[in-house]
């Protein structure tokens, strides 16, 4: 444990809205407090002042798929520098409520846009040597494990009726959603060393055993 807690962790959570991952997001988090780690809880787009009204145009005004996917990574350049490095160097663990495999599975699947220049863009804005703190022997920061929570569309889409008002992309057709969740297969496909499939179309207790059971196989709690 002592080896453990100077090694800073970055979990993320992805999937469409109404997989579930906000529920298991807060439980990982006090299952990792309970284990006596420090935890951080953040999301993206946003996480600072400057990525959240970058959030509030990506997710409100018109734009084409470009433009998108470079909001999303301008965005995602200042939390890493505002958030996720300085909690990474504290040897904290940081919970992220998506990160750029959902501006591949959004921008890529479900707009289509180009996945090489996608892969550029995350080389660019994720590059740790541009940072002042040295994070990881790697210079593309990822997350040490990503929790996919898989759902088919029309469940999802079945539990956010009445939530609340969708933004632009809770708007789109089931189309859509089926592409996005062909992109995050793909991203799983490219890195299955650092995904976790979790069959988000289970009772609530059942995905939360897939979750922990994720995280223990790490040997993280």
């Amino acid at each position: 444990m002592a080896a453990m807690a100077r090694t800073g962790l970055f979990i993320s959570f992805e999937g469409i809205d109404g997989a579930g991952k906000s529920t298991h997001i807060d439980a990982l988090a006090e299952a990792l407090r309970a284990a006596g780690r420090a935890v951080v809880l953040t999301r993206e787009p946003g996480g600072t002042p400057l990525a959240e009204q970058i959030r509030a145009l990506a997710l409100h005004q018109p734009m084409d798929a470009l433009t998108e996917a470079l909001l999303m990574f301008a965005a995602r350049r200042d939390h890493i520098r505002q958030v996720i490095a300085p909690a990474l160097a504290r040897g904290d663990v940081l919970l992220c409520d998506r990160f750029t495999d959902a501006t591949f599975a959004y921008q890529g699947g479900g707009r289509g846009f180009d996945w090489k220049s996608l892969s550029q863009l995350e080389l660019l804005a994720q590059d740790t040597r541009a940072l002042e703190t040295d994070l990881t022997h790697k210079s593309l920061l990822q997350p040490d494990l990503t929790l996919w929570f898989d759902l088919p569309p029309a469940v999802a889409a079945e539990r956010l009726v009445g939530v609340r008002v969708p933004d632009k992309f809770e708007a789109q057709p089931a189309a859509f959603f089926d592409a996005v969740r062909a992109g995050y297969a793909r991203r799983a496909a490219e890195a299955p060393e650092r995904f976790a499939r979790i069959d988000a179309d289970q009772p609530r207790d059942a995905v939360w055993c897939d979750v922990r059971a994720a995280v223990q196989g790490r040997g993280w709690l």
